[in-house]
């Protein structure tokens, strides 16, 4: 039977922390940003943590 290959685009985009949870970036930080408090790009620039409910489907994907 064939390996199972990541998928290249969830590779790029989360990262494990030393826990097992998974890392992910905030959207909403790439354009438009000149109406955008200062507050609120600041907390985007941030990393977040998947959520629980996801978790299970970014595991698939990164083949943990």
């Amino acid at each position: 039977m064939p390996k199972v290959k990541t998928k290249a685009g969830a590779k790029k985009r989360f990262k494990l922390t030393g826990s097992g949870k998974i890392k992910r970036k905030h959207a909403f930080k790439s354009h438009i940003l000149t109406k955008k408090e200062t507050k609120q790009k600041r907390n985007l620039t941030k990393m977040g943590l998947v959520h629980k409910s996801d978790e299970a489907n970014v595991k698939d994907m990164l083949n943990i």
